[in-house]
């Protein structure tokens, strides 16, 4: 099973606190994917994601998930930067929080925009192997980064121009929700492990406290759906709530990982990544890859 040791914690909180566009950092997005594949993607589909994955990627959805992050600093791929998150221009701080696709997704994309055409490029038998392959990784991260509250916030750009402090470390507020209080999570609860924590949001999607609620996660999605952009808009919408009711509702100069606030946002976490897991299972599977 897939662990960090805490030099790694370190890298991965370090990039993030430099990056937007980085949600989640590699524990999120390994948790994302190992949930879908993990329980919920039919065999018909796994069959399909193996065998595109191959064993570059072990044939998991998890490690691939990552990916997305890792391309956008080359150049061939630096125009996918702003595909990981949509500049809602909305006012947080006045509780007043919405996303508007014409409003805030620019002239160079966005995540919703983003999510609609990889989804076409993947369910497009003609293309080859390889490209088949890139939108599958993208559509994944993507699935991803839609439901972490920061990617769907222009607010002090998406928070990373806010200082912050998590764990003694200074940080900015972006990256104390990509990565920050995740890591220190997985680290307490989880021993560090990413599978052991996949595994848990695993039981309570099947028998616990989120098996009544996952059914209507995926409301949305319809063969219809698939090449709109009706489904990420309501993902987008449901994640920047959260900016109204918890993210920017903390007192200046605290550490965020060692107060209420970072009590009171685990379990949003939790149930985001949960979320993004079951509706990627959801998402590849109505698509009949």
């Amino acid at each position: 099973m897939k662990s960090f040791t805490a030099l790694e914690f370190a890298l991965v909180f370090a990039v993030a606190a430099i990056d937007r566009a980085w949600a989640w950092g590699n524990v999120g997005h390994e948790t994302i994917g190992s949930v879908s594949i993990r329980s919920f993607i039919s065999s018909e589909t796994t069959s399909f994601v193996q065998t595109s994955l191959g064993s570059t990627y072990n044939e998991s959805l998890g490690v691939a998930a990552t990916w997305a992050d890792t391309v956008k600093y080359e150049t061939a791929y630096e125009y996918s930067k702003p595909y990981h998150f949509i500049d809602a221009e909305d006012s947080p701080l006045s509780d007043s929080c919405s996303v508007e696709l014409s409003r805030d997704c620019g002239d160079e994309g966005c995540i919703i925009s983003a999510i609609q055409n990889y989804t076409e490029r993947l369910m497009e038998t003609s293309l080859s192997a390889t490209q088949r392959q890139e939108a599958l990784k993208f559509v994944t991260h993507f699935l991803g980064d839609i439901s972490q509250p920061l990617h769907v916030e222009n607010y002090e750009v998406g928070g990373n121009d806010i200082d912050a402090t998590c764990d003694g470390k200074s940080t900015n507020l972006h990256a104390v929700w990509d990565t920050g209080m995740l890591v220190k999570s997985v680290d307490a609860n989880y021993d560090n492990d990413v599978q052991t924590y996949a595994a848990e949001l695993v039981t309570r999607i099947k028998t616990g406290e989120y098996k009544s609620l996952a059914s209507g996660w995926v409301t949305c999605i319809t063969d219809s759906a698939l090449d709109g952009t009706s489904c990420p808009l309501v993902w987008a919408k449901e994640a920047n709530a959260y900016d109204c009711s918890t993210v920017f509702d903390y007192t200046k100069g605290d550490d965020l990982c060692e107060t209420s606030y970072y009590t009171t946002a685990i379990p949003i976490i939790d149930l985001q990544l949960a979320k993004s897991g079951y509706r990627l299972a959801k998402w590849l599977d109505t698509m009949a890859l």
